[in-house]
């Protein structure tokens, strides 16, 4: 009997557990890699908000940010090498007459 009620009880704790809402499966990461369901879920996002999510929605976001700006490499402009100095020209002076 008490093999039973242990089996029922363990049962029960994981049908509740399973019940629970879950985490969205579409990470940042695989949105990234996957622009398809990147683009399906951005369309569901504008479409109905709520009924998504804002963690499917944020995730949505950040994942258009990163292929939209990359990985955040930092831009570095081009630094042309210095020119060396240039000799002073001495001043021309008009011939006296």
């Amino acid at each position: 009997m008490k093999q039973l009620l242990i089996i029922v009880f363990a049962l029960s704790i994981s049908l509740i557990a399973g019940c629970g809402k879950s985490e969205p499966t579409d990470t940042v990461e695989s949105l990234v890699a996957n622009p398809e369901r990147l683009n399906e879920l951005r369309a569901q996002c504008k479409a109905d908000h709520a009924k998504v999510g804002d963690a499917v929605c944020a995730a949505v976001s950040e994942a258009t940010r990163r292929r939209f700006m990359g990985t955040g490499t930092p831009y570095t402009p081009y630094v042309s090498p210095a020119t060396p100095p240039q000799p002073a020209t001495p001043a021309i002076s008009s011939p006296k007459d």
